[in-house]
């Protein structure tokens, strides 16, 4: 048995078929892990939808701000944006029944050391933090009051998280935090206009993961959603965007031994890597 974490689909199902065979992976005994945005902006979300759906025995996922953002949709809650590809999904049969299993997965799990988050953690939040507040999250979106959810979901503020914060504020947060957070503040509160590589940043920013009182250093936190910052691996994250949807290449690693397999994107080379 192994296991494997991939980074950021993005509808790119040809690229993700070649980089499961690559890897040999066997759907009865491994397990695979998928760090969110699996929709959006590639050819073909709704069939990565449907063979995630297929082999939900074997595959765990986490929702990343594209997935969330086609729930929305769906819902007529939000409009599609001009470089979305997501009406083959909308238009789809089986839509209610993929967004029904959609709405179930978190924003956080855990597999021993290893914590899977489609953007990052809040320096403050310890994991057992983190897996709780998705918890409060997962409850809202899996539940009769998804919607209103999904109405509440969007914006920026606030940027600080406060263990007192409550309602939809402390919700957005959590979702912004989880699925959109690159760079941090010197308080440690999320700083969501920069979107490019770390070297570019304003002194005053710095990666979530560089925060210094970073309360989850001692797991391997495997994330995706800045394929502005590439691969990277070290022992406390492993960041697996490599922007197979703008040409880059689509990455996995085996989490027993760290090795990395990529396969190069059938995507036209753009500059949009975010």
């Amino acid at each position: 048995m192994a296991s494997y974490a991939i980074g950021d689909v993005q509808g790119c199902y040809q690229e993700f078929m070649a980089l499961l065979h690559r890897v040999a992976f066997r759907p009865t005994s491994d397990r695979l892990y998928l760090v969110g945005d699996l929709v959006n902006r590639g050819p073909d979300s709704l069939s990565v939808l449907r063979w995630l759906y297929t082999n939900r025995h074997c595959a765990r996922v986490v929702l990343g701000n594209h997935d969330l953002h086609l729930l929305a949709v769906h819902e007529g809650l939000a409009k599609t944006k001009g470089k979305d590809t997501l009406a083959a999904v909308l238009e789809a049969p089986d839509a209610p029944l993929l967004m029904g299993w959609l709405r179930e997965q978190p924003l956080v799990r855990q597999e021993g050391r290893h914590v899977f988050v489609h953007a990052g953690l809040l320096p403050a939040w310890t994991v057992a933090q983190a897996r709780s507040l998705s918890g409060e999250v997962e409850l809202q979106l899996s539940g009769d009051s998804y919607r209103l959810f999904l109405q509440h979901m969007y914006g920026n503020v606030p940027s600080h998280w406060q263990d007192d914060l409550a309602g939809w504020d402390r919700l957005r947060l959590v979702v912004n935090a989880c699925t959109r957070m690159r760079m941090v503040d010197e308080d440690g509160g999320l700083a969501m206009e920069f979107k490019g590589e770390p070297a570019q940043a304003p002194d005053a920013l710095r990666p979530w993961f560089d925060a210094s009182e970073r309360a989850s250093r001692d797991n391997t936190i495997v994330c995706g959603h800045w394929s502005a910052l590439g691969l990277l691996v070290r022992d406390d994250v492993v960041a697996l965007d490599t922007g197979c949807v703008w040409g880059g290449s689509l990455t996995a690693i085996r989490l027993e031994d760290g090795r990395i397999f990529q396969e190069p994107s059938r995507q036209a080379r753009t500059d949009d890597w975010q």
